[in-house]
């Protein structure tokens, strides 16, 4: 019935309009009167070569005039201009272009700048005090142009703020005393890996020495790769997006007050979604262990007062992290070989 009214409309609408008048396809119409090739149908014939088409003696020919030493250093335009002033045409831009193309002979010919591959930073915390992430942002002063400078240094599996610092510059030296505070502070234990990006201050030569000295690992995010310190950003957008957050501050002393009170309550009273739902605090000291037994006897007092709200489904309290990394580690290949061992003496 459909093909039969679109035979009849065919003269008086167009099709596109025919197929939504009778709510049919014109994809469908199309493969209907234009059927694909059958097992059956022969092979297609191979298109000959135009009659215009250069030989196979011209071909030669050009590509031995585009591969002399004056033309080494030009471009196949340059070729073409040159040729020209010289009297000469012997084919088109762009079939000098096929003809070195088909030759593998079509590539940048100018000495191009490498860079050796960065390697991908894998971290893996099992544990408070085991990997630190560091980084450094701004925050508006009170004038245009004016900015302080917030250092904070984070524990990536508890998530525990365990320095921060606001200053109005950032350089290698403040760096190297926040990075000794955030250390003292934290009763003298260290991490045994520090992970930053690439900052000019994350770099510098007496951050390296001091985190060599306390033979502490020394990590850094690849160029232009924020995800590979994701830890750090995502405590800046917590800051930042913070309601009480004031967006610009009138002096050092009003930044420093409001990063106090917000750590305070962003280690001891802040529910991270990314440690389930405790604060950064108790998973560092490992009080969260009794925390979460306490959340389960709510839980399983609830379920047995109403069990039918929860619909045969018994609630589970959040669990906590066993294991957090930056970049997940890639699984290793093992070869054939046994893998060697070394004692020490």
């Amino acid at each position: 019935m459909i093909d039969a009214a679109l035979t009849e409309f065919r003269p008086l609408i167009s099709t596109s309009a025919a197929c939504r008048l009778l709510g049919k396809s014109r994809a469908t119409l199309h493969r209907q009167r234009h059927p694909g090739p059958t097992p059956e149908t022969p092979p297609p014939t191979a298109r000959p070569d135009p009659s215009w088409a250069l030989t196979d003696t011209e071909r030669a020919a050009l590509l031995a005039v585009l591969n002399e030493d004056r033309f080494a250093d030009k471009s196949p335009a340059q070729v073409w201009a040159v040729l020209l002033d010289d009297g000469a045409y012997l084919a088109s831009i762009s079939t000098m272009y096929r003809v070195l193309r088909a030759e593998g002979q079509v590539r940048e010919r100018r000495a191009q700048a490498t860079h050796p591959p960065r390697v991908r930073p894998e971290l893996v915390a099992a544990g408070p005090d085991q990997v630190w992430s560091w980084d450094i942002t701004r925050l508006k002063g009170p004038w245009r142009g004016n900015y302080f400078d917030l250092y904070v240094m984070l524990d990536i599996f508890s998530r525990k703020a365990m320095r921060w610092e606001v200053h109005v510059t950032e350089n290698a030296d403040l760096a190297q005393a926040f990075i000794e505070n955030a250390i003292i502070g934290n009763g003298g234990v260290a991490p045994r890996a520090v992970h930053a990006d690439r900052g000019t201050s994350m770099t510098s030569k007496p951050v390296a020495a001091l985190l060599a000295d306390l033979h502490i690992a020394q990590s850094h995010s690849r160029p232009h790769v924020s995800n590979d310190n994701p830890y750090s950003e995502a405590q800046f957008k917590t800051l930042k997006y913070c309601p009480a957050f004031p967006g610009q501050f009138g002096s050092i002393h009003d930044a420093r007050t409001f990063c106090d009170v917000f750590f305070t309550y962003y280690n001891n009273d802040h529910r991270h979604s990314g440690i389930g739902l405790y604060t950064p605090s108790s998973v560092h000291d490992g009080s969260a262990v009794t925390i979460q037994a306490h959340r389960q006897k709510v839980l399983d007092d609830a379920y047995a007062a109403n069990p039918h709200r929860f619909h045969g489904h018994r609630p589970q309290a959040p669990t906590l992290p066993a294991k957090v990394w930056i970049n997940q580690p890639r699984p290793k290949i093992e070869t054939e070989e046994a893998p060697q061992t070394f004692q020490a003496a």
